[in-house]
């Protein structure tokens, strides 16, 4: 479990809308933050007006992190600048960072906009998928979009995290369901699956027919919540 989070210093979190990619990088960050690493939550999703891993800025803060984001005028402007901050990912090598990207490919955009520095850092890409979601609901729609992001990043995705859930209502049969279909994604792609993002009240029942499971909080809210 715990090797593909110590994988890289830079993990860069993509997926499609709904897919639930903010609350996998915060997550990601707090398992991070739980080893006693410097870390930072780089907010870059100019797609998404409403989760944004920056609502959770008070959490990254108390375990010691630090957020990246742009302004919020500016990320409601039509060409929004990215945060100067995030460089510092890039300059120290001591500091773990993950980045959350907008999700879809105009979103991964962003990510051609910093290509050289984080290859040059060894970073690596991995896409969040949700079979509940219309988007990738089949193997084919999802590994289509997958190949859309490379195409608009101008980056390889490593790793596939499947996160097939319905929030506060996720069952075991969407687990089970997303982890066929994610599987199926691999063989299309030729990318690995990387783990399976579990809510922590199913992930010991989870665990007994798929590994490795990776717990996660519901951190995030919805704007009526």
């Amino acid at each position: 479990m715990q090797n593909w989070i110590d994988a890289a210093r830079l993990t860069v979190i993509v997926g499609h809308f709904g897919s639930g990619k903010t609350e996998v990088a915060v997550n990601l960050a707090m398992a991070i933050a739980k080893e006693g690493k410097p870390f930072a939550l780089a907010d870059l999703d100019v797609v998404d007006p409403y989760f944004r891993s920056r609502e959770c800025k008070d959490l990254i803060e108390a375990h010691g992190g630090r957020l990246i984001a742009s302004s919020q005028s500016q990320m409601d402007a039509d060409l929004p600048s990215m945060p100067p901050d995030v460089f510092a990912l890039f300059d120290n090598p001591q500091l773990c960072g993950v980045l959350d990207i907008g999700g879809d490919p105009s979103g991964a955009r962003v990510l051609a906009r910093y290509r050289h520095q984080l290859r040059k850092c060894g970073a690596r890409v991995l896409c969040v998928v949700n079979g509940n979601r219309p988007l990738s609901d089949t193997p084919e729609k999802a590994a289509a979009y997958v190949k859309n992001i490379e195409k608009a990043s101008g980056m390889t995705v490593d790793g596939l995290i499947n996160n097939t859930h319905c929030c506060h209502l996720t069952e075991l049969d969407d687990i089970r369901s997303g982890a066929a279909l994610t599987e199926k994604v691999s063989e299309l792609t030729g990318i690995p699956v990387i783990c399976h993002a579990v809510p922590l009240s199913l992930a010991e029942q989870a665990s007994e027919f798929i590994t490795p499971v990776f717990p996660m909080t519901l951190y995030m809210k919805k704007p009526w919540e």
